[in-house]
This record gives C-alpha cells, sequence and structure tokens, in this order.
C-alpha cells in the first residue's frame, strides 16, 4: 500500500469508530427523567436527651505546646563543611 490508500484507510476506520461511538452512546443513554422526590417533612426540630447545655470555661483547659528541645538542631556530619 502506498501512503494514500494507508491514509485513507486510517480515516475510515477512525471515522467508523466515531460513529459506532455514537450509535453506543445514543443506545446507553436514557432520556427518562429522574423521579422527584416526595414531601419533605415540616415537624418541629425536637432536642434529644443526649443534649447537654454547659457554660464555658473562663480559661482554657489545656496548657500551650512546648517544644521538648531549643535552638537549632546539630548538623549531620556530612553537612558541618557546608557553613
Amino acid at each position: 500500500m502506498n501512503g494514500k490508500s494507508m491514509k485513507l484507510v486510517a480515516a475510515s476506520v477512525g471515522a467508523g469508530a466515531l460513529i459506532a461511538g455514537g450509535a453506543l452512546t445514543v443506545a446507553t443513554s436514557s432520556s427518562a427523567e429522574p423521579s422527584t422526590p416526595g414531601p419533605v417533612p415540616t415537624e418541629e426540630a425536637t432536642i434529644g436527651e443526649t443534649t447537654t447545655e454547659t457554660v464555658a470555661p473562663e480559661t482554657p483547659t489545656t496548657s500551650s505546646a512546648v517544644p521538648p528541645i531549643e535552638g537549632p538542631a546539630a548538623l549531620p556530619p556530612e553537612q558541618q563543611d557546608a557553613l
């Protein structure tokens, strides 16, 4: 096969694949509308028994975080000469 006929065959195969993909999409897609949800209940919200009402403390109950070491860490031996 020469170059022109090879391009024609490749274009035909590509067009056929495009048409087949479109046909498959149309065949598998459904046009039915989704069902509408039922009525929403309008009852008042109730407070369950697990609800507790407390007052927030005046001061925080946690302490601030303090690192266990201070200052920069020592460099590894292979990086000591980099300074």
